[in-house]
């Protein structure tokens, strides 16, 4: 079910210090049942992990523009990190224990080890990549400086954030090729499918 963002005074970090960016980042994303359930399951789950990159920048535009928080979202991200067992089976697995514990979701939920994707990503985009060696080595090469972003609770249910080019890009909903990995046919093809749900957002050119 879609839940309709009420018409009142939006909350907006952007010109805020980090400290309140990231408050107000927390406080949008808490209006959304489906990533807060997947934020505990995960954290049940998973030792090292975030909740990271489209779910949850989509749910901050949608909240700026008025729109139901689940609109245009097609799949919810969660990134964890085991550089001591690569098999694609053990990812597998985490993956349907973390689907099944989410029930009905109205997400695709998908689950990746960060520390194997070296291992397939030339065959997905045509040119390999290094290991990465954390997840937030990982996160700093997402495809725009808005979606490089992860989110997490640690153990005393404190929200953890991790933004590398910070969050102004997010608040102003300013969409921004983050060049460290990704070709520009990636980032233009994003750029094509976003514009259709959120004709408001800024494009910067790749140029």
């Amino acid at each position: 079910m879609f839940h309709k963002v009420e018409k009142i005074e939006k909350m907006n970090g952007y010109n805020k210090n980090i400290d309140t960016q990231k408050e107000i980042l927390k406080d949008i994303l808490n209006l959304s049942e489906n990533i807060d359930k997947v934020l505990k399951v995960s954290h049940s789950e998973l030792d090292n992990y975030y909740i990271g990159a489209g779910c949850l920048v989509q749910t901050v535009w949608n909240y700026l523009s008025g729109n139901p928080l689940e609109y245009g979202i097609g799949d919810i991200d969660i990134v964890y990190y085991d550089a001591k067992d690569l098999c694609r089976e053990k990812e597998e697995y985490i993956e349907r224990k973390i689907v099944s514990l989410l029930g009905d979701i109205p997400f695709k939920v998908d689950v990746k080890n960060e520390a194997r994707v070296h291992l397939w990503y030339e065959k997905k985009f045509g040119y390999s990549i290094e290991p990465y060696q954390s997840l937030e080595d990982a996160i700093n090469s997402w495809p725009t400086t808005a979606t490089s972003l992860g989110v997490r609770k640690a153990n005393n249910g404190e929200f953890k954030v991790y933004a590398p080019y910070g969050l102004n890009d997010l608040f102003n909903m300013i969409v921004r090729a983050n060049k460290v990995q990704i070709t520009r046919e990636i980032y233009e093809k994003k750029v094509a499918k976003w514009t259709k749900f959120w004709p408001k957002l800024q494009v910067i050119p790749w140029d």
